[in-house]
């Protein structure tokens, strides 16, 4: 007899206010406005009111520079608000770059579709895309002391694809981004005193990814790169990706720590941050993986717990996974389902996770060792499809804003 499974699409939360809106990449809430990302063109950045969470408002909405970026990425400390430009699709284009070389060893268009596991009709976009060339990749700075009207302060152009995810604060930006002369991203730290002019202060990247200083990946591709640094006190936490995480020392860029999974671990590293406070004497991290196209047999993306006490000694003490059979949309075509992302801030016991089909995920992690779900919100099917809970920040309120990567941006309540 075949067990009827039911679904329960929310614990302890509470669903106050709804804006649909095409999806985003990042959310950020300061002093009553939600600053968003949007995934993709000709949608950027959007400032939304949220001082009454019932009524959600567009504010403002700033255009990407052109129709081949996004601006995915949005952080904001006091009135100064920073927005990257990188080129939209780029994993997809770039496999592109292997049709001179296939074509020269005598494969024919179809079969060159099939080597770089694209269709057929899509190499005719490949061809233009490569041929067009791309140096629109850098980010915006912007001042945002009027929100329904943020004026354009800088753009700093980079190399490459541009900009991904990155941290700022008052003084710094800390940008994760491809270089000319390297392979993949690295980090690349701006000072910020004067807004309209941001200064190159200091870079760093892992051993093998400086090409142009005579270096040699160990790796191939791009599997090994920054995906983004967060400045933590003193230090930096930095998420790389297939080779794992790596904390800075802020001021030297010195390597303090290092961990990398193993290899039967198949997703990368999106977000690694510490517990603002100790815990029964020890010092605790949090990271995360990204899912990307899971196959079936090997592990969905997940969350870990590092015990970090001793940085020459990280070790994972835990994990937490979330069962399939949590989400009524598993298996349903181009749908992802394991982690993501959490709040990039741990100043209590709890973690808000975004689980993308899997929704909003709150754990306490009163006892590291032993990570306990309180509380989960899964959106009901937007227009896009079924639910990808992107991204997700906490305001002083209390009221988490969940954010889709396809559509739709809810704000919640925790009922506890």
């Amino acid at each position: 007899m075949k067990r009827e499974v039911t679904y329960e699409l929310a614990r302890n939360i509470r669903l106050l206010g709804h804006l649909d809106m095409p999806g985003g990449g990042q959310v950020v809430v300061q002093d009553g406005y939600a600053f968003v990302g949007h995934m993709k063109p000709p949608m950027g950045t959007s400032i939304i009111d949220v001082r009454d969470p019932t009524r959600p408002t567009v504010a403002a909405h700033i255009e990407p520079p052109d129709t081949y970026s996004h601006t995915h990425k949005v952080r904001v400390c006091g009135d100064i608000m920073i927005t990257n430009v990188e080129q939209d699709r780029r994993h997809f284009l770039r496999k592109g770059d292997k049709i001179p070389g296939l074509r020269e060893s005598g494969l024919s268009d179809s079969d060159i579709a099939r080597e770089i596991g694209v269709k057929p009709g899509d190499i005719a976009d490949l061809d233009a895309a490569r041929a067009r060339g791309y140096d629109g990749g850098g980010f915006r700075v912007w001042d945002i002391s009027a929100k329904t009207a943020p004026k354009l302060l800088s753009y700093v152009r980079t190399h490459g694809f541009g900009v991904h995810r990155f941290d700022m604060d008052a003084n710094f930006a800390y940008i994760s981004t491809e270089m000319e002369g390297y392979v993949g991203n690295v980090l690349v730290i701006y000072d910020l005193a004067d807004p309209t002019n941001p200064r190159e202060v200091s870079r760093w990247h892992m051993p093998g990814q400086h090409l142009a200083g005579g270096e040699t990946p160990s790796w191939t591709g791009y599997g090994n790169r920054l995906h983004h640094a967060m400045r933590v006190d003193d230090e930096l936490w930095a998420a790389v990706w297939h080779a794992g995480m790596r904390v800075l020392d802020a001021n030297t860029l010195a390597v303090k720590g290092s961990y990398i999974w193993p290899k039967a671990i198949p997703e990368p590293t999106h977000t690694v941050m510490p517990l603002e406070h100790t815990i029964n004497g020890r010092r605790y991290a949090v990271a995360i993986d990204e899912e990307h196209d899971h196959k079936p047999g090997r592990l969905h993306g997940f969350l870990w717990v590092l015990d970090v006490t001793d940085l020459a000694a990280i070790e994972p003490v835990a994990a937490w996974d979330l069962s399939e059979r949590a989400c009524p949309w598993i298996g349903e075509p181009g749908v992802r389902f394991g982690a993501h992302q959490f709040r990039e801030k741990l100043d209590g016991t709890l973690v808000y996770a975004t689980w993308f089909a899997g929704g909003l995920r709150v754990l306490d992690l009163k006892d590291p060792l032993l990570p306990v779900e309180v509380a989960h919100y899964i959106p009901e099917p937007g227009k896009g499809g079924p639910p990808q809970s992107n991204d997700v920040d906490v305001d002083d309120r209390g009221l988490i804003y969940l954010l889709d990567r396809v559509d739709g941006f809810d704000i919640l309540e925790m009922t506890l």
